[in-house]
């Protein structure tokens, strides 16, 4: 009995894991996961593989507000505004790949995992400004929404 109940848990687990990477926030995290991913090989390949603290903090955040929303945990937690921290740690990620990909691209010279480190990382520091986008729209809709008068007077 109680291997049924589990595999059908982890069923259910994995279906909710293939629905979410089917909506467009959960793919542009899976995107920010692998792209991480990939950006820690090139730099860990590099002379220099102090650049990859960035690329594994980021994976690590990605991974736990992928987590987070493909759960439905921000509905549970409402402690935390996690609209607001995804927008800043989106934000805050964009503007370090871009700055930290930019010096690995131009100082790179001879060093060819870490100049691709770079190309991923400007790659990376793309899609995370595309992420901070989405969310802010996201958060403009729903300030329009709630921000709407009430009063009958008017």
């Amino acid at each position: 009995m109680a291997d049924t109940s589990a595999s059908s848990s982890g069923g259910n687990c994995l279906e909710r894991l293939k629905s979410y990477v089917k909506t467009q926030k959960g793919f542009i995290l899976a995107a920010e996961i692998l792209v991480s991913f990939i950006i820690i090989i090139c730099y860990a390949a590099s002379l220099y593989g102090g650049y990859s603290a960035l690329a594994i903090c980021e994976m690590i955040f990605a991974m736990v507000f992928f987590g987070i929303f493909m759960m439905d945990l921000d509905k549970q937690f409402q402690l935390v505004n996690w609209t607001w921290s995804d927008l800043f740690r989106a934000g805050i990620g964009a503007i370090l790949y871009l700055i930290t990909s930019l010096v690995c691209v131009i100082g790179g010279a001879g060093d060819s995992p870490r100049i691709a480190g770079g190309v991923f990382g400007l790659i990376a520091g793309l899609l995370f400004a595309y992420d901070t986008y989405t969310i802010f729209l996201q958060i403009k809709s729903t300030r329009q929404h709630t921000a709407a008068s009430t009063d009958d007077r008017v």
